[in-house]
């Protein structure tokens, strides 16, 4: 029995010893604040709390908050150096009065980190926070590399005091300026202080303050409040410091265009609680651990906000599954002490606490692992950033280098097909073949594009009712020569030739092409794909593409429409997204896409009849759908569209301004147009003044320009009385909804993106003129009208109105003539020429004369003034000359016409 107890004893002996093993020594690490209530501290003490949570095991931190007061923060640190803590991370309020008492913790062997702050001392084992100096320098850069003007005036708003980081950003922000003279500051101000502020931005009158640059954040949208409330005319340029990823932080006021840009200050709380623990197991580390600091504006705002968002996410996660650990813990903590108590009595007890022992191993395992992983992540976020800023600076300039060069190429190739003499057919087949692969090559940077909008959710829907089966017989016959020349039996079916549904035709267009090209690319030769349209009797019609090809194995069904996905049996090379995208596109449709394989493969795409599943901005109006008259090398080569027409007298040609950058796109459409217009061509520069100077019949002018672009180009040209009725073309390579919205509003009459065909291009030219003719027929049948009319509300009615009113105001004065009119309209003589040849064809003596004679012509129905009289009242001079103006302009003398 003894051998027994002394058995237990010695089971007891051993747990207890394991368990004094098992529970570590936890550090005590005091952490000193200097200041409170402000959200940068906040993010500070946030970010350490969530650290040494991860470390709870071997740490204890406690935290003192000093409220602003050096007195108290003096007293914390006595008290922590009395009750012997083992380190101390202070963020000093001052840099010389708080000298002492770290220095008196220093030498009793307790290390010190200085977090943020710096103190006049060399006694401290190591300091953490980001180079203010180079914060100021930062700042300064980012205004000289935006400031293209001489004589920028800057105001500094300094932080209260005179802690190590105000000094150090003012001082690295004037040493940086000091090298500009084009730099100026003008006052340096403490705190927000509104008179000063206001005072100091009234001094310099008009020219004013161009930035505004503060110590922080807060101070920045304080100032910012002040200057919006007083209504500053001129705009003010923001620059904060701090870059917090919460609300109301810096990357949201750079986001909400309050300020122009923030200086990211990582608050190195979690940094300073890694270094406290790598000092408190022995290891040595760097006097001086400076955090890395970058401008956050509007290019990369969006950027580092979800590169934050996904890191606290994450470390969320992690605390999360820390919280869970610490539970098992407890629990494992709690089985150790029962085992103590029932130990004696049952000897499954030892079974137990193994298995606790064994328990614990792992779950410190465990949280090793997920430490790690959390290491490698924080480590990975500067390589996600670089790669996601390069991926998007990719597709964002991927439209605009690609669509002018394919749109030069497909236009030669239209200009080769007109020449009607060419009948080598080698050369008609290695045309041809230039021109398909042009169009893959744009379908391939298309659906690359495609890709990117679908992954930032940026499509929007833009449908218009249309015949369904005639808009799916345009793309089948697309496909006709190559299901001619493989022999596949290609047909295309439906119960509903006349059903009309809603669908955007570009994003349609995609899918019909897409599935079309993977059938043609899988079925082989002698095969058959047909397109079977299916009008149910509910609510829905149903597309059914069918091919005899290779199919889809069974296991892989749920995959294809997955991003990248190629099927095991597919041995051709392809993208992998068309069918995401398609799915994407239908979906925007409210609609669904679904597939079979049997023998072949069958997609089956199900679309609402109706627009009651539509929102009203996903609704627009497109004609109905014609036969396509751009060239096409897959079915006919010969294209009788159009003919330019070179027997046209200069006398009669109408002028085309171009305006465009690009010197080859320019010779194009110069060689291609010049035989029916006089083309004036202009790179950007100084086409508002080129426009004024020629008043051209009609302007094609491209949006990406080097001074002004095409939208504001054609915005200041239609709200210009000399220039508002002139037709405007805008060719652009972005064709987002954003982009046409704002072509629409700038007054532009016709938006092409590139590549455009030039056929289109030309018909739209010509239609434009056609147009202008119908009113021009319109304003000719009003003219004469004696009394100002408003039956078009446009620029044009209102402009002869104006017109109509000063010959009215001065029908009775004879040396009222046409130099007078034009000063009356405050344009030039030439102007008010050209202006009144584009809308009424005549010449503006003629006009003036012509209104004097109608105004004669009621008088005489109306009136019993004697024919001199009349004469002197409408402004002629001389009754005779009246006269033998009226017998040539009505066929009758004054005095017979009054007769009958």
């Amino acid at each position: 029995m003894r051998n027994l107890i002394l058995f237990f004893i010695s089971i007891v002996s051993i747990i207890i010893i394991s368990c004094s093993e098992i529970n570590h020594k936890k550090y005590r690490i005091g952490f000193s604040q200097c200041l409170s209530d402000q959200m940068w501290r906040n993010a500070m003490n946030h970010s350490m709390q969530i650290q040494a949570s991860l470390n709870h095991n071997e740490i204890n931190l406690s935290r003192f908050e000093a409220h602003g007061s050096t007195k108290l923060q003096i007293a914390q640190i006595e008290e922590m150096i009395k009750n012997q803590y083992d380190l101390i991370i202070v963020s000093p309020l001052v840099q010389d009065s708080i000298v002492p008492v770290i220095e008196k913790a220093f030498d009793a062997g307790i290390p010190i980190i200085l977090l943020d702050r710096k103190i006049n001392s060399d006694k401290y084992t190591a300091f953490v926070g980001a180079d203010n100096l180079e914060v100021g320098q930062t700042a300064a850069k980012y205004i000289i590399s935006n400031s293209q003007e001489k004589n920028i005036h800057v105001l500094e708003i300094k932080g209260v005091g005179n802690s190590s980081p105000v000094e150090e950003r003012s001082l690295g922000f004037h040493h940086e300026i000091q090298n500009n003279p084009n730099i100026n500051i003008v006052k340096t101000i403490e705190g927000v202080n509104p008179s000063e502020i206001v005072k100091t931005l009234d001094s310099l009158g008009p020219r004013g303050i161009d930035y505004i640059y503060a110590f922080n954040d807060q101070l920045a949208k304080q100032v910012w409040d002040l200057t919006n409330k007083l209504q500053f005319e001129k705009k003010l340029k923001f620059i904060g410091v701090d870059g917090l990823n919460i609300p109301d932080g810096g990357i949201g006021l750079v986001q909400n265009n309050i300020l122009n840009a923030t200086i990211l200050y990582p608050t190195g709380g979690d940094e300073a609680i890694r270094l406290a623990l790598r000092i408190l197991n022995g290891e040595k580390v760097q006097k001086n651990n400076i955090l890395r600091t970058t401008v956050i504006d509007s290019k990369n705002a969006e950027i580092m906000k979800n590169q934050l968002d996904k890191i606290n996410q994450h470390q969320e996660d992690i605390v999360a599954q820390q919280n869970k650990i610490n539970e098992q813990e407890k629990t494992y903590s709690t089985q150790t002490n029962i085992l103590k108590l029932v130990l004696g009595l049952l000897i499954t007890s030892i079974l137990l606490g193994s298995f606790s022992i064994y328990s614990g191993f792992k779950l410190r395992k465990k949280k090793r692992e997920l430490e790690l992983r959390n290491n490698k992540i924080t480590i990975q976020q500067e390589h996600i950033q670089k790669i996601s800023e390069a991926k998007t600076n990719f597709f964002t300039g991927l439209s605009h280098e690609f669509k002018t060069p394919i749109t030069l190429i497909l236009s030669s190739i239209e200009s080769i097909s007109d020449n009607k003499s060419i009948r080598d057919n080698k050369l008609i087949r290695e045309v041809g073949l230039i021109f398909n692969n042009s169009k893959r090559l744009l379908r391939l940077i298309n659906q690359l594009i495609d890709f990117r909008k679908i992954e930032d959710r940026k499509f929007i829907l833009k449908a218009s009712e249309t015949n369904l089966y005639q808009f799916s017989k345009s793309i089948f016959k697309d496909f006709e020569r190559e299901a001619q020349k493989r022999n596949i039996k290609f047909s295309i079916n439906t119960n509903n030739e006349f059903l009309k549904v809603f669908i955007d035709r570009n994003l349609m267009d995609k899918v019909y092409f897409n599935i079309l090209s993977n059938a043609f690319k899988f079925t082989p030769n002698n095969g058959t794909i047909s397109i079977d349209i299916i009008d149910e009797e509910t609510n829905f019609v149903k597309i059914h593409f069918s091919d005899s090809g290779i199919g889809i194995p069974d296991t892989e069904m749920d995959k294809v429409f997955m991003p990248f996905f190629q099927g095991s049996n597919n041995k051709k090379s392809s993208s992998g997204i068309g069918l995401h995208l398609s799915k994407e596109f239908i979906e925007l449709h409210k609609g669904t896409i679904e597939v079979n394989s049997k023998n072949g493969a069958e997609f089956i795409i199900s679309l609402y009849k109706g627009d009651v599943h539509l929102s009203s901005d996903e609704i627009i109006y497109e004609p109905d759908i014609i036969e396509n008259p751009t060239l096409s090398f897959e079915t006919d080569y010969e294209d009788d569209a159009f003919i330019l027409k070179n027997d046209i007298d200069e006398d009669n040609k109408n002028t085309l301004l171009i305006i465009e950058d690009n010197p080859d796109l320019i010779r194009y459409l110069n060689n291609k147009l010049s035989a029916e217009f006089i083309i004036e061509t202009c790179d950007g520069h100084g086409a508002i003044e080129k426009a004024f100077e020629l008043i051209p019949d009609i302007i094609i002018c491209d949006v990406n320009l080097p001074d002004k672009n095409g939208f504001e180009i054609c915005d200041i040209l239609k709200k210009d009385l000399r220039t508002s009725h002139i037709p405007s073309i805008i060719l652009t390579a972005y064709d987002s909804k954003e982009s046409y919205i704002q072509g629409l509003d700038s007054g532009a009459d016709l938006f092409l993106t590139k590549p455009f065909s030039f056929t289109i291009l030309y018909r739209s030219i010509k239609n434009l003129l056609f147009n202008r003719e119908k009113l021009r027929r319109h304003h000719i049948k009003n003219i004469y009208k004696t009394e100002p009319t408003n039956d078009l509300a446009n620029s044009e009615q209102e402009f002869i109105n104006d017109m109509n009113k000063y010959v009215h105001e001065n029908i009775d004065d004879s040396s009222y003539n046409v130099e007078q009119l034009a000063s009356d309209l405050g344009i030039s003589r030439v102007q008010l020429y050209r202006k009144v040849k584009a809308i009424l064809n005549i010449n503006v003596s003629d006009y003036i004369q012509n209104l004097r004679l109608e105004k004669a012509k009621i008088l005489l129905q109306e009136s019993t003034l004697s024919i001199s009289e009349i004469a002197y009242s409408v402004g002629f001079s001389s009754p005779s000359y009246f006269s033998l103006t009226f017998k040539n302009k009505f066929g009758k003398s004054p005095k017979m016409y009054r007769k009958k």
